[in-house]
């Protein structure tokens, strides 16, 4: 895989079944990572805890899409390490002027708290990175990231890996030959993450799959 990035080979990659990380925040080569095992989520299994469920019915917060995407990458790398350097917050921000990137932002009092972002191509959505400025703030941007993606005919919710936090939501782990067949099926069906037909009622996001802690 050739060593830099732009929007092309980006969602080249991605098809294949790859994605792009750096070593640090300053490191000049792009890594291109394919994981033996691979975190999704099932669509349609996201687990609400009862101390989300109550964050979430607390509603003092509101949900923007896309409204600042660039600051979303900055909150994600704003951190001891990342892996996000600046050409990847270059190619990200152009996907996401092309239309291709995406991010789901909680705001709260005029101050973002929280927000994940990633890539969707076809009925596949390719999660990259999240981040919380309060607490549940990441898994508030998760909750209606989910929501939206089951309501507008998405196929697979790809997390990279497999990680306790998002273990704890409903993500499981599946082998690559698992993966590369769900993603061929997802890319080839149809879905639109910013659907004018798309509407969201906390209720119901929060009474979906209630968990016991």
């Amino acid at each position: 895989m050739i060593n830099y990035l732009s929007p092309e080979v980006l969602l080249f990659a991605y098809q294949q079944g790859l994605f792009p990380m750096a070593e640090s925040r300053d490191a000049k080569q792009i890594q291109w990572i394919q994981p033996k095992k691979r975190g999704i989520f099932p669509i349609g299994e996201f687990h609400i805890s009862k101390s989300l469920r109550r964050a979430l019915l607390k509603n003092d917060y509101s949900i923007k899409i896309n409204s600042n995407f660039p600051k979303v990458i900055e909150k994600c790398a704003d951190r001891n390490e990342t892996w996000i350097n600046s050409d990847i917050y270059d190619c990200y921000c152009k996907l996401h002027q092309d239309g291709f990137a995406h991010s789901v932002e909680v705001w709260k009092d005029s101050q973002l708290i929280g927000g994940v972002y990633g890539v969707a191509i076809g009925a596949a959505f390719f999660g990259e990175s999240m981040f919380s400025g309060e607490s549940n703030g990441s898994k508030i941007a998760l909750a209606y990231l989910h929501d939206r993606l089951l309501k507008t005919g998405f196929l697979l919710f790809d997390t990279q890996f497999l990680t306790e936090h998002l273990a704890s939501l409903g993500a499981i782990e599946i082998t690559q030959d698992e993966y590369l067949t769900k993603l061929e099926t997802s890319l080839n069906k149809n879905a639109k993450f910013v659907d004018t037909n798309y509407s969201v009622d906390v209720e119901t996001i929060a009474h979906r799959s209630t968990q016991t802690s």
